[in-house]
């Protein structure tokens, strides 16, 4: 084996680790992070919807709130709430606010675009991951000597 072939295999080694404990996980963790603003943003949209619920049978109604509230584990008891003029809303670290119904639907709001930019921040993160993934697998696929997908042209060599 030549020193120039010794070489190749330490430089494929070099990228397969870089490869698969970093990029990948680096992946991985994006996603994961993404998926958690996603399932915040449900549950400040499930929150708007039954804020506009009361808001909507408050009007029509003078008579106290009959819901049901989940203890934990979908398990559910009745419960009635004499006045549903505010509302308690999870800002974050485990604080909650007092809240009017309007100024609720306001703080949604806000948090849902702040949320959105983050979503969108992340998935452009995950996309410049991916393109250095694939950037990866096409030079080792040329260090490797593997032929490339049929009607492709051979790309010049980027680790030379």
């Amino acid at each position: 084996m030549t020193a120039s072939e010794k070489d190749i295999k330490l430089k494929i080694a070099k990228y397969e680790t870089h490869l698969n404990e970093v990029l990948r996980k680096d992946l991985e963790k994006c996603l994961e992070l993404r998926d958690k603003i996603y399932t915040e943003q449900a549950e400040f949209l499930a929150l708007k919807n039954s804020i506009i619920t009361i808001k909507e049978t408050k009007l029509k109604e003078k008579q106290p709130l009959q819901t049901k509230v989940d203890l934990g584990c979908n398990f559910y008891c009745q419960a009635e709430v004499e006045n549903a003029s505010m509302i308690m809303v999870a800002i974050g670290m485990g604080f909650f606010l007092e809240m009017t119904l309007d100024e609720a639907l306001q703080y949604i709001d806000r948090k849902d675009k702040e949320l959105t930019t983050k979503a969108e921040e992340l998935t452009n993160q995950s996309i410049k991951i991916k393109a250095n993934i694939k950037l990866i697998i096409c030079g080792l696929k040329e260090l490797q000597s593997i032929a490339v997908e049929p009607g492709r042209q051979q790309h010049r060599d980027i680790f030379a």
